[in-house]
């Protein structure tokens, strides 16, 4: 599936939601299915700096696409990593790249987060792309 199928996908189920409590609710259901990093890579070098929970991040290739696992010590931030991860992994490191975040805005996210929050979701994002240009650097 594309990245842009996917979020297509997340915009639907979350514009199926009344109000924001319920969001947030779906937000923190899709934390609970995040494919969890492995404990060894719970390190200081995996933690996604400029959120203020802890979030940690793992990426590897298998076939030539970057597989992601993560978790966070906060259940709203695992829910936007959850997101993140649903959208980014299993893309070549390419597509990763030249993805927009414009879903992150369709499903309003962004306008309902604390600054700190949106500040960490920022973060985030950032360190996904970051670790897609590495190993595109490497597949050059």
């Amino acid at each position: 599936m594309t990245i842009k199928a996917i979020q297509e996908d997340l915009i639907d189920e979350f514009s199926m939601f009344e109000d924001w409590e319920e969001r947030y609710q779906y937000m923190i259901d899709l934390g609970k299915t995040l494919p969890l990093i492995d404990e060894q890579y719970k390190t200081q070098e995996n933690i996604i700096k400029g959120c203020q929970s802890k979030v940690w991040v793992h990426a590897e290739m298998k076939d030539d696409k970057v597989v992601f696992t993560a978790d966070s010590d906060a259940i709203i931030t695992k829910g936007i990593i959850a997101i993140l991860i649903r959208v980014f992994s299993n893309q070549n490191p390419q597509d990763i790249i030249d993805a927009n975040t414009d879903f992150i805005d369709a499903i309003g996210l962004k306008e309902h987060l604390s600054p700190t929050r949106a500040n960490g979701l920022v973060s985030m994002i950032k360190q996904l792309k970051m670790y897609a240009i590495a190993y595109q650097t490497q597949l050059n």
